[in-house]
C-alpha cells in the first residue's frame, strides 16, 4: 500500500513547520511496526507537545470558500455569482484600494480552482497542499503522484474569460476611467444597458448579383451567454441576406443585437454595407450603366454599329449614324440597372466611344484624306 509520510520541523516557540513530503510503500506488518502512523491514521489525535496538531480535515492552507465569501457546500451558480461580485468591486481599474491588486488575484485564484470540479475535488479533499503538491493516484498508474496544481497568475485572463471578452465597466466609465453620470446617481443606475457601436462590414456583389437579386450566406462567430447569465462561449451562426434587384452602392442590410452577447451590454447590430465588385464591361453610376466602345476612325467618321452583350446575356445591336467625335455618346434608353423601387423598370444604358487613330498612313493614304476632308 502506498503510505504519504509528512516530515515535520520543531522550531523555536515550540512551533511545527511541515517542510516536506515522501512516499513509502508498507505493507500492513510494516504498517504495524509504526504506531504513531497507525495512531494517526485511526484519527487519535497526537500530543502536542510531541506531535504537530493533526485533525480529521486537510490541512486547507488558503480558504478559497473564505476568499469568495461563500460556504463549502455552494453550488456552481453561487460560485459565479460570488466571483462577479467580487471582481467587479476589486478590480484596479474601479477600486482605489492599495491591496486591490493582490485581492483581485486571489479571487481570480480562487474561482479557478472551485469553479473546476475536478480541482475542486482534490482541494475539498486535499486542502491547498495536496492541491498543489499534488495526491497518490490509484494503482496501475505509471507514476504515483500527480502533478501539483499552479496558477497561472494572471487574473485579468480569469476575468475576460468569466466576461467573455466584454468591458463590464462601459456602462460607468469613459475611455479615460471617468465615471459617466447616468442621473441615476452614479453606479445606483445599474438598470441601464448601453448597447455596443455597430459592426459594418463591407459586402462585395457583382452586377450580376445586384442586377438579378440573389441570397448570400454569411456565417459570423459570436460570443453567447450560457445559462448562469454571466460566462460565455463562442457560436457560429448562420446571416442570411436576401439581395433584391436594382441594390445600389451603400445599401446597409442590418441585423439587430447580432454581436456579441455579456452581462451588462445589449449585443451591437451587425450592418453589412453593399460594395460593387469591378465589371469587365460595364461600371454602374446610380441606376445607369456606361460602356466604352473602341472604335477605328474610319468607323467613327463613316457610321458603324455597336454590339453590346447585356448583364443579362442578350446581345444588342446598336446604330451609330452619327459622326463620332471625342464628347459623343450614344443614349440606350431601358437597358440599365433595375430600379430598387420597381425592378420592373431599369436605367439607361449609354455608350461612349475611345477612337482608335492609325499610327501609320501611306502618302497615298494621306492625299486621299486631304481631298475628303480638307476640300
Amino acid at each position: 500500500m502506498y503510505v504519504k509520510i509528512r516530515i515535520y520541523l520543531k522550531e523555536e516557540g515550540n512551533s511545527w513547520v511541515s517542510i516536506g513530503d515522501i512516499l513509502a510503500v508498507m505493507d500492513e506488518m510494516t504498517l504495524d511496526s509504526y504506531p504513531e502512523i497507525q495512531t494517526q491514521a485511526e484519527g487519535a489525535e497526537a500530543s502536542s507537545q510531541d506531535y504537530p496538531p493533526t485533525d480529521n480535515q486537510p490541512a486547507m492552507g488558503q480558504d478559497y470558500y473564505s476568499v469568495l465569501q461563500i460556504t463549502r457546500n455552494s453550488e456552481d451558480a453561487q460560485i459565479k455569482s460570488a466571483y462577479r461580485k467580487l471582481a467587479l468591486k476589486n478590480h484596479p481599474f474601479k477600486s482605489i484600494e492599495p491591496s486591490s491588486a493582490e485581492t483581485f488575484r486571489q479571487i481570480a485564484e480562487a474561482y479557478d480552482v472551485l469553479s473546476d470540479p475536478v480541482k475542486r475535488g482534490i482541494y475539498d479533499k486535499f486542502g491547498e497542499e495536496g492541491l498543489k503538491g499534488g495526491i497518490p493516484l490509484e494503482f496501475g498508474s505509471q507514476t504515483p503522484w500527480t502533478t501539483g496544481y499552479v496558477f497561472h497568475g494572471n487574473p485579468e485572463k480569469v476575468f475576460h474569460e468569466f466576461f467573455g471578452g466584454d468591458n463590464p465597466f462601459n456602462e460607468f466609465f469613459d475611455t479615460e476611467r471617468n465615471e459617466v453620470d447616468l442621473n441615476f446617481g452614479g453606479l445606483r443606475g445599474r438598470g441601464v444597458k448601453k448597447q455596443d457601436p455597430p459592426i459594418e462590414r463591407d459586402l462585395y456583389l457583382s452586377l450580376e448579383d445586384l442586377f438579378f437579386g440573389c441570397t448570400k450566406k454569411i456565417k459570423i462567430s459570436r460570443r453567447v451567454l450560457n445559462e448562469d447569465g454571466y460566462s460565455s462561449i463562442i457560436k457560429d451562426k448562420i446571416l442570411t441576406i436576401d439581395v433584391k434587384p436594382g441594390w445600389r452602392q451603400g445599401t446597409r442590410i442590418t441585423f439587430e443585437k447580432e454581436g456579441d452577447q455579456g452581462p451588462n451590454i445589449i449585443p451591437a447590430d451587425i450592418i453589412f454595407i453593399v460594395k460593387e465588385k469591378l465589371h469587365p464591361r460595364f461600371r454602374r453610376e446610380n441606376d445607369n450603366l456606361f460602356f466604352v466602345y473602341s472604335i477605328p476612325l474610319g468607323k467613327a467618321l463613316t457610321c458603324c454599329t455597336v454590339e453590346v452583350k447585356t448583364l443579362d446575356d442578350r446581345l444588342l445591336n446598336i446604330p451609330i449614324n452619327d459622326i463620332v467625335h471625342p464628347k459623343y455618346f450614344k443614349k440606350v434608353p431601358g437597358e440599365g440597372m433595375p430600379l430598387p423601387e420597381d425592378p420592373t423598370k431599369k436605367g439607361d444604358l449609354f455608350i461612349f466611344f475611345d477612337i482608335q487613330f492609325p499610327t501609320h498612313l501611306t502618302p497615298q493614304k494621306k492625299q486621299l484624306l486631304r481631298q475628303a476632308l480638307l476640300t
